[in-house]
């Protein structure tokens, strides 16, 4: 068993791990939501096909996300530090994991809204519809359990890298695992901090699936 302290730190970086990545999955579907429907959108086979458009937010997605997370957040230190005041911490490593998130998400959102049946498309449009009224009222409806599901790899990769932010003392239970079962080896607060990453992990992947079989059983 551990001491209070011991007790008390594991708390803490559950809530830290939680804040990280439920903080940055938030702001990352602010960013990577509308850059995902412009990419679907401006596509050559989208609503309004702009080549020009498409092709800057395809360069700006393909270019962060060839960037390893971990580099990513070394380079964005100043950034980092200019926004929250410091580089180091949970709330700091929300800046770089917005950053790593948005153009994933966005690509998530592009391949659930180029799934939505063309023919329902079309029948909007034969109906008068806008194309306003077919983003929001057509693709984003029908594509909603895969927006679900998206989001629910979105959470669980981004679970991951806070995990791995704690190698440059990003804070949560990554922060943990790295100071005690690396530099001390402390293997018990090694494991429990592991299993705990494990175990939120599971909670949203669980949550994130019974949510869309649900949202997909009512259409």
């Amino acid at each position: 068993m551990f001491d209070a302290q011991t007790n008390e730190m594991l708390i803490q970086g559950v809530k830290d791990t939680l804040y990280m990545t439920l903080g940055a999955t938030a702001l990352g579907y602010a960013v990577g939501l509308p850059m995902g429907v412009t990419l679907a959108v401006t596509d050559k086979n989208g609503l309004k096909p702009n080549a020009f458009i498409y092709r800057i937010f395809d360069f700006i997605a393909n270019v962060v996300r060839s960037i390893p997370f971990l580099i990513l957040l070394i380079i964005m230190i100043p950034v980092t530090r200019f926004i929250v005041g410091q580089s180091y911490g949970a709330s700091a490593t929300i800046i770089p994991l917005v950053a790593t998130a948005a153009p994933y998400i966005a690509r998530l959102v592009e391949s659930s809204l180029k799934e939505v049946d063309t023919g329902v498309i079309e029948a909007a449009k034969s109906m008068g519809a806008s194309n306003f009224h077919i983003i929001f009222k057509v693709l984003l409806v029908e594509s909603r359990t895969s927006l679900i599901l998206g989001a629910t790899i979105a959470t669980g990769t981004i679970l991951g890298y806070s995990a791995m932010a704690g190698t440059v003392g990003g804070g949560g239970l990554g922060d943990i695992a790295v100071r005690y079962g690396y530099y001390r080896w402390q293997t018990d607060i090694l494991m429990v901090a592991v299993i705990l990453i494990i175990v939120i992990f599971q909670i949203i992947q669980n949550v994130g699936t019974l949510t869309a079989n649900k949202l997909n059983h009512k259409k």
